[in-house]
């Protein structure tokens, strides 16, 4: 008998993302991206036989559909309206065993596990992949404000602000004069979603002040091992920085 519902589909795969291969992979936000799930035991298969499903877990832990092939049919369905016309399984490839999902206009609410199913006749699972997609966006150039305060206020403000980027960064400042990263209790980081899913950081300083005030504002985004840091002196220029043990920072 062959299976017409997806919906009868879902309740049959549900749990059995055990025993399954792991794959993960890197994307930016705005691309297009593979993820790979491939049958190398056989190089010409029939697709009337097989039940081809990718699939992610929602917040509940249930099986949530993304595009699915069942037997029979001459095209792939989706049930989610979130990956309609953005995820595509090439039929071709299928019937040579890959069964690869395409992702297209990568967002950030993309960044789940993604887990290949494939059964032949509903009675033989050949393959069972999970794919972790890992979602990063490149975060602003910081800028720095200059401080503010009067000339006999004994502390200083700065204000360090970057947007548009992914996963949540760490921020750090930096005393410029010996490279050595400021007590957190310093200063203040609000770190926000924006309407796209990306985050924004706003960053606080006070500190006393010294003759010669130079602070750094680092932010680093650890997916992509990306660090921005901007001096709050004019000229400084900004320089990439990657904290290390001890709390110094070392330039690249």
């Amino acid at each position: 008998m062959r299976l017409r519902s997806a919906g009868l589909l879902l309740l049959l795969l549900s749990g059995l993302q055990a025993d399954s291969q792991g794959k993960e992979v890197r994307a930016m936000v705005g691309s297009d991206v593979e993820l790979s799930c491939i049958y190398t035991k056989e190089t010409s298969l029939d697709l009337n036989e097989l039940y081809v499903y990718w699939q992610i877990t929602d917040a509940s832990g249930k099986p949530e559909p993304v595009t699915y092939s069942l037997a029979g049919n001459s095209s792939t369905g989706h049930d989610n309206n979130r990956y309609k016309d953005r995820a595509q399984m090439s039929l071709d490839s299928m019937k040579q065993g890959n069964f690869s999902l395409r992702l297209y206009n990568i967002t950030p609410q993309d960044e789940q596990k993604y887990d290949c199913l494939v059964f032949r006749k509903m009675t033989e699972r050949i393959l069972n992949v999970t794919v972790t997609l890992h979602v990063a966006a490149n975060y602003s150039m910081p800028v720095v404000s200059a401080p503010t305060a009067a000339p006999q206020d004994e502390e200083l403000t700065f204000t360090c602000t970057s947007k548009d980027g992914y996963p949540r960064p760490n921020v750090y400042w930096i005393n410029k004069t010996d490279n050595s990263l400021l007590d957190e209790a310093l200063q203040n980081s609000t770190v926000s979603l924006n309407a796209q899913g990306l985050y924004d950081v706003v960053s606080v300083l006070r500190i006393r002040r010294t003759p010669h005030v130079n602070v750094g504002c680092c932010i680093e985004n650890v997916l992509l091992h990306q660090n921005l840091t901007v001096s709050s002196q004019k000229g400084s220029g900004a320089q990439a920085a990657r904290p290390e043990q001890g709390f110094a920072v070392l330039h690249v």
